[in-house]
């Protein structure tokens, strides 16, 4: 089973879809890179080949390298064609139940019925959203971490109606591309999220009450208990946006430690969402 992930389809070509590309495709996977705007598609293609191009330079990966896995990457922005004859489909679209269900609902229809349906989602549902498809035996969470072609971990997330063929194709798909999986039980927020969201919204609480400085609670968790990166850091480069909508839902769905903080809710509705936009808890 884990020989027949070779050609993956990733649905989303920004910041998570271009690096779950770009691994698969130096695992030796043959992948297409679907966005709707083809110049979204040209800008992940771009990336992928800045970050391996840094990669040689790096002497991380050589030049044949580089080489052999853009002849393996093409770019697309019909959906319908590029689902035909894939065995893996992975979408990586902002996290909308509706939209995610709508996404895996076209990949069904034109892709092979052995191919499973991958969602990237950091907080839905994927018991509901494999509920949303034709195939739920076949759907299945697969949680990338940004970047993607540097961060170790997947998380695998199973719905209830998951069959263990997938599971099992998964964690070998994984392996594959140099990853360590973690199975998750399908839960709100699963186990990163919910781990990493709590202490990133509590540096929040503590940077609105003065505690201290946005670099000094980060160096705390960085230099005290070896986080690469700290919490505030890693706010702006996941999205202040993206963290709101999650906090969000786990607020509702878990209990009052995920409420976010009124900081965070001012900073969305300023535009100030991070690295994306120049500005977070950061000038970038």
């Amino acid at each position: 089973m884990s020989e027949s992930i070779q050609t993956v389809l990733v649905v989303g070509a920004g910041t998570m879809g271009h690096g779950i590309a770009q691994v698969s495709a130096m695992a030796g996977c043959d992948v297409r890179l679907f966005d709707v705007d083809a110049a979204v598609v040209e800008k992940g293609l771009a990336k992928v080949t800045a970050n391996l191009t840094k990669g040689v330079e790096k002497g991380k990966v050589t030049a044949e390298q580089k080489d052999a896995a853009l002849g393996r990457l093409a770019g697309a922005t019909d959906l319908a064609a590029a689902s035909a004859g894939i065995d893996l489909a992975v979408e990586a679209v902002p996290e909308k139940l509706d939209l995610k269900a709508q996404v895996l609902g076209t990949i069904h229809d034109h892709a092979p019925a052995h191919a499973i349906l991958g969602s990237n989602t950091s907080s839905l549902s994927l018991t509901a959203l494999a509920a949303a498809t034709a195939r739920p035996e076949r759907t299945i969470g697969l949680h990338f971490f940004n970047p993607v072609h540097i961060m170790k971990l997947l998380e695998i997330v199973v719905a209830d109606q998951t069959s263990d063929e997938v599971l099992a194709a998964c964690r070998a798909y994984a392996e594959k591309i140099g990853k360590t999986s973690i199975v998750v039980n399908d839960s709100p927020g699963f186990a990163t999220s919910r781990l990493g969201l709590v202490i990133g919204l509590e540096a929040m609480r503590m940077l609105e009450a003065g505690v201290a400085s946005a670099e000094d609670i980060d160096k705390a968790m960085e230099l005290g208990y070896a986080h690469p990166m700290g919490p505030l850091k890693l706010t702006d480069l996941v999205g202040l946006d993206v963290r709101l909508a999650i906090a969000e839902h786990l607020h509702k769905e878990v209990g009052e430690q995920f409420r976010p903080p009124s900081i965070l809710r001012k900073m969305v509705r300023a535009g100030k969402l991070g690295r994306k936009t120049g500005q977070g808890f950061y000038s970038w």
